[in-house]
C-alpha cells in the first residue's frame, strides 16, 4: 500500500468537541496503524468567526488526548494566493465561469423554481457568457457536468452515487474574492497529498462536488470514509443540552485522557466483545472498515465506568501529578507538607470514579485539623470513647513498625485489652483522623499519615471528645 496521508481539519470557531475529537482519533489511529502521516490543518478561512482562543482550545484538546501530529498545524488563511491561482486556472481552462447574477436575481430564480416544483439550483444563466461585464460584481462558479453519475466507494458506508443533474454549479469564489469551503478543502487536500479523508457523515453531500473538482484540477481523488454522527440519549444530534460536549470540559470534570480515548473509539468501532483498550492496542487492532454505519449514542455512565477503571488501575505516581491542579483548587499544596501524594492516591484510587473524587478524598490528609462531622460525632462518640482513643494512641506511639499489618495488630491488641469490639472504636478513629466516617482502610490511612501525625490527631480528638 502506498504511504497514507490523513488529516484532521477543524474550524477554529469553538472548542474541540466530542465529535471532532473522535474524527481526529480515527484519523490518528489509521495513520499510526499504517505507518502513515497525520496532519493537523486549521480551517480558518471564516475570518469573522475564527479566533486564536479557539485555535488554542483545539490544540490543547489534541495535546491532552495525546493525538500528536506529524505535520502542521497548517492554516488555510496562509493559502489565499494558492486558492486564487487555482481559481484563475479553472477560469482559463473553461472549467469555471464568472456569474454576475445579483442576490435579488438569484432569490427570484429560487422562488420560481420552488413554485414550479423544481429543485432550487442555479439555472446556469451566466454559464455560457463569452465576455466579461466590466465593473459588475461577480462570483466564480465551477462548471459542473449536468449529465452522468458521480460515484465513490465509502470505506464505512460502501458504494454511494449522485446524479450529476442534481448538483449545482458550485460557487468557488465569492464577490469579495474569498474562496468557499468546498473549493479550499479540495485545493488543500490535493496540495498536501491527502490519500484518505475521514470525516463526519454530514459531509457526504459535499463529496460529489469535491470529487468533480479534484477531477477538473487533474488531481488524484482520495478515498473517503464518512463517520456517523454521535447522538444524545434522546437520539438527536449531540449538543450542549445533553451536557458537556467540549473535550476539555471532561478533563476539568476529572476524566482521564485514556478513558476518553477508549470511550470515543468505542462510539462506533468494535473489536469483538472487548471494552478496554490501551492506545497501543487500538493502533494494533483498529481498522476503518470496522466502524459501524449507524450513529453512536453518547452514554455518560459508560464513560464514567471506563474512567473509574483507569483510575483504579492507574500508576499512583502519574495520577498524583495529574491531581495537583485539582488539589490546588481546594487550597491544598502537597509540596508544603504532608504525606507523599502517590501514597495518598494509592489509598483512594480503588473507589474514586473521577479525579474530582480523588481530590476530595485526599484533602483530609493535608488538613492537620480536619473539621469533625458533628452528626458522626453524636452517633459514634460515647463518654468512654476518649479513653479508648487515648489508650490506642499510647500503644501506637510505642509501635516499632508502623505499617498496615502491625497497625492492625495494635488495634486487635487494644480491643482485647479494653474488652471492646472494633465497631466501638473504629468510627471514632476515622472521625479523629479524617473528620468523618467515610475514608479508605483506617490502617492504610494511618500508615500514610505516619506515626507522629496519627498520634497527634488521635490526641487532639481525645481532648475534643473528653466530657
Amino acid at each position: 500500500m502506498s504511504h497514507v496521508r490523513l488529516r484532521f481539519a477543524p474550524s477554529p470557531t469553538g472548542y474541540l468537541h466530542i465529535g471532532g475529537a473522535r474524527t481526529a482519533l480515527f484519523n490518528w489511529l489509521l495513520a499510526r496503524k499504517l505507518g502513515g502521516t497525520f496532519i493537523l490543518r486549521i480551517e480558518d478561512t471564516d475570518v469573522a468567526r475564527s479566533t486564536q482562543e479557539s485555535v488554542d482550545a483545539i490544540l490543547q484538546g489534541m495535546e491532552w488526548l495525546g493525538l500528536d501530529w506529524d505535520e502542521g498545524p497548517f492554516y488555510q488563511s496562509d493559502n489565499f494566493p494558492l486558492y486564487k491561482e487555482h481559481v484563475e486556472k479553472l477560469l482559463a481552462e473553461g472549467k469555471a465561469y464568472k456569474c454576475y447574477c445579483s442576490a435579488e436575481e438569484l432569490e427570484a430564480k429560487r422562488e420560481k423554481a420552488l413554485a414550479e416544483g423544481r429543485k432550487p439550483k442555479y439555472d446556469g444563466t451566466c454559464r455560457s457568457l463569452t465576455a466579461d461585464i466590466p465593473g459588475r460584481p461577480y462570483v466564480v462558479r465551477f462548471k459542473a457536468p449536468h449529465e452522468g453519475v458521480t460515484a465513490f466507494h465509502d470505506l464505512i458506508k460502501g458504494p454511494i452515487s449522485f446524479n450529476n443533474e442534481e448538483l449545482d454549479d458550485l460557487i468557488i469564489q465569492r464577490t469579495d474574492g474569498t474562496p468557499t469551503y468546498n473549493f479550499v478543502v479540495v485545493v488543500d487536500d490535493a496540495s498536501m497529498g491527502i490519500t484518505t479523508v475521514i470525516r463526519g457523515d454530514d459531509h457526504i453531500n459535499n463529496t460529489p462536488r469535491q470529487i468533480l473538482l479534484y477531477e477538473a484540477m487533474g488531481c488524484p481523488v482520495p478515498q473517503f470514509a464518512h463517520v456517523p454522527m454521535i447522538l444524545g440519549a434522546d437520539k438527536t444530534r449531540l449538543s450542549k443540552r445533553h451536557g458537556a460536549t467540549s473535550v476539555m470540559a471532561y478533563r476539568d470534570m476529572g476524566f482521564l485522557p485514556e478513558a476518553m480515548i477508549n470511550y470515543l473509539v468505542r462510539l462506533g468501532w468494535s473489536h469483538g466483545d472487548e471494552e478496554i483498550f490501551s492506545k497501543e492496542e487500538l493502533v494494533e487492532k483498529f481498522t476503518i472498515e470496522a466502524v459501524g454505519k449507524s450513529a453512536g449514542v453518547f452514554n455518560p455512565d459508560k464513560l464514567l465506568w471506563l474512567n473509574a477503571h483507569y483510575i483504579k488501575s492507574g500508576d499512583p505516581a502519574r495520577l498524583a501529578g495529574l491531581l495537583l491542579p485539582f488539589l490546588a483548587e481546594r487550597g491544598v499544596d502537597p509540596a508544603v507538607g504532608g504525606p507523599e501524594l502517590a501514597a495518598v492516591v494509592k489509598t483512594l484510587q480503588e473507589r474514586a470514579k473521577t479525579m474530582l473524587e480523588l481530590a476530595d478524598g485526599a484533602v483530609f490528609y493535608y488538613t492537620p485539623e480536619p473539621v469533625f462531622d458533628e452528626e458522626a460525632v453524636a452517633k459514634h462518640v460515647k463518654p468512654e470513647t476518649a479513653g479508648y482513643l487515648s489508650r490506642l494512641a499510647d500503644v501506637l506511639a510505642a509501635a516499632a513498625d508502623f505499617r498496615h499489618d502491625p497497625i492492625e495488630g495494635v488495634f486487635k491488641e487494644v480491643c482485647a485489652e479494653l474488652g471492646i469490639k472494633m465497631g466501638q472504636i473504629g468510627p471514632a478513629v476515622r472521625i479523629a483522623l479524617c473528620g468523618g466516617t467515610v475514608s479508605p482502610s483506617i490502617y492504610e490511612v494511618m500508615e500514610v499519615l505516619g506515626k507522629e501525625e496519627t498520634c497527634r490527631r488521635l490526641t487532639r480528638a481525645v481532648a475534643r471528645f473528653t466530657v
